[in-house]
């Protein structure tokens, strides 16, 4: 059963923009949270978001050092405006305090929510939504419904993880 239950997953993908890493997964189980949190580790993660419900014990994840956030949402909807204004705290902080971290992030597929997230941080660092869905697109093939794309169209960022460098450049979190 083992491999056949894979064979849906893509492979979890890392995002990289202006200093900032991302891993997107998919959601693993029990059985499978050793290798998961080995990926986690090998990519230097240290911050975990869920945004999907919790279906696996997040006590082994915490053992090995990685923090997990849970602020989970509807399957195939926008994020609430709550959980963007404290996932782009969360980076703020993060990657301002330790630098080449990387923040993973999954919902069940690694499709839909967690892509949104993403998208939302390039957003937010001066990246035009189209080409935020098509950085990620090209890593993550299928991410983002319908309703996710009209929603970052829409979006309006207000470029909190911009900031001027000492020589006056801007720049995403350094």
């Amino acid at each position: 059963m083992g491999r056949l239950a894979n064979m849906n997953r893509p492979a979890a993908v890392e995002i990289t923009y202006d200093g900032m890493r991302f891993l997107i997964t998919h959601n693993p189980t029990n059985a499978t949270l050793t290798k998961f949190t080995e990926e986690l580790k090998k990519s230097e993660v240290t911050t975990l978001v869920r945004v999907c419900e919790a279906t696996y014990d997040k006590d082994p994840v915490e053992k090995a050092g990685i923090q997990v956030v849970d602020w989970p949402f509807d399957d195939g909807a926008p994020p609430p405006t709550q959980i963007v204004d404290d996932w782009l705290n969360l980076l703020k902080t993060k990657f301002r305090e330790e630098p080449g971290c990387c923040v993973a992030v999954h919902c069940v597929a690694g499709l839909g929510r967690a892509p949104v997230l993403v998208a939302l941080a390039l957003i937010e660092c001066g990246m035009k939504w189209e080409d935020a869905v098509q950085f990620i697109r090209q890593k993550r093939r299928g991410a983002f419904n319908s309703k996710q794309l009209l929603y970052l169209e829409k979006y309006r960022p207000k470029m909190r993880l911009r900031f001027k460098d000492s020589n006056g450049h801007n720049c995403c979190i350094q």
